[in-house]
C-alpha cells in the first residue's frame, strides 16, 4: 500500500502528527540534545554525528521513502497551539501478506513527558494502523523497568505478551525487552503484565 505525505497527517486533540521535514532539523536537534540524559537510558547508542544535519537529512530521506514503500509511518508530533516539536513516534516494519503488522516506537522529549502527548499520538496512530492501513497487529516492545512506557502502552489498550531475551541494543547493551501487542480484533481479554 503506497501512501503520499499528505495522506499521512494525522491531527489529535492537541497534535499535528506528519512526516519529519528539512525545516525541523532545529527543533528536532534542540530536543534531543536538551532531552538526552531522559532518552539514552531507553534508547540504542547515539551514533557520534546523532545530531548533526547530515544525519538529520538521512532521517528525513528515509522516512519519506519509507512512507512511499508503505514499510513504516514515522511521525514528528508537533503542537499545535505553538507548533513546538513534543516528540516522534513511527509504526515501523510494517508487513503486508498473511501478516498485516507493524511494530510501535515513540519517544517524547523531557520537557514534554507525562502529559497525555503520547497517549494521544498512540490513540491516534493505532485508529489509523487498524483503519486506513488495514493493519490487524501492531507490536511494541520495552524495557522491563520502564514503567511510564509499560503503563502507556496498557493505558492504550496494549497487552502484556511476553518476553524477548537480549531483544535490542540500549545504551550499548543487549538487553531484554517486554512485548505488548494491540489487535484490530482483541478478544483476548485483560492481560497478566509479567
Amino acid at each position: 500500500m503506497l501512501l503520499s505525505r499528505r495522506k499521512t497527517k494525522l491531527e489529535t486533540e492537541r497534535l499535528t502528527m506528519r512526516p519529519p521535514m528539512h525545516s525541523d532539523f532545529r527543533a528536532w536537534t534542540g530536543l534531543r540534545a536538551e532531552s538526552r540524559d531522559y532518552l539514552t537510558h531507553w534508547e540504542p547508542t547515539w551514533a557520534q554525528d546523532h545530531l548533526s544535519r547530515k544525519s538529520f537529512t538521512n532521517r528525513v530521506y528515509w522516512a519519506s521513502r519509507a512512507v512511499s514503500q508503505g514499510s513504516a509511518l514515522p511521525l514528528f508530533l508537533i503542537r499545535r497551539q505553538d507548533q513546538a516539536l513534543v516528540g516522534a513516534i513511527t509504526l515501523d516494519n510494517v508487513r503486508r501478506g498473511p501478516a498485516q503488522s507493524g511494530t510501535l516506537g515513540y519517544w517524547t522529549g523531557a520537557p514534554f513527558a507525562r502529559q497525555g502527548y503520547m497517549s494521544e499520538a498512540i490513540a491516534a496512530l493505532v485508529h489509523h494502523a487498524f483503519t486506513r492501513m488495514d493493519l490487524s497487529r501492531i507490536e511494541a516492545a520495552c524495557l522491563p523497568e520502564n514503567a511510564a512506557s509499560r503503563g502507556l502502552l496498557e493505558k492504550s489498550g496494549f497487552k502484556y505478551e511476553g518476553v524477548a531475551q537480549s531483544y535490542l541494543q540500549i545504551n550499548g547493551r543487549w538487553r531484554t525487552h517486554v512485548l505488548y501487542a494491540a489487535l484490530r480484533m482483541d478478544r483476548r481479554g485483560k492481560s497478566d503484565a509479567g
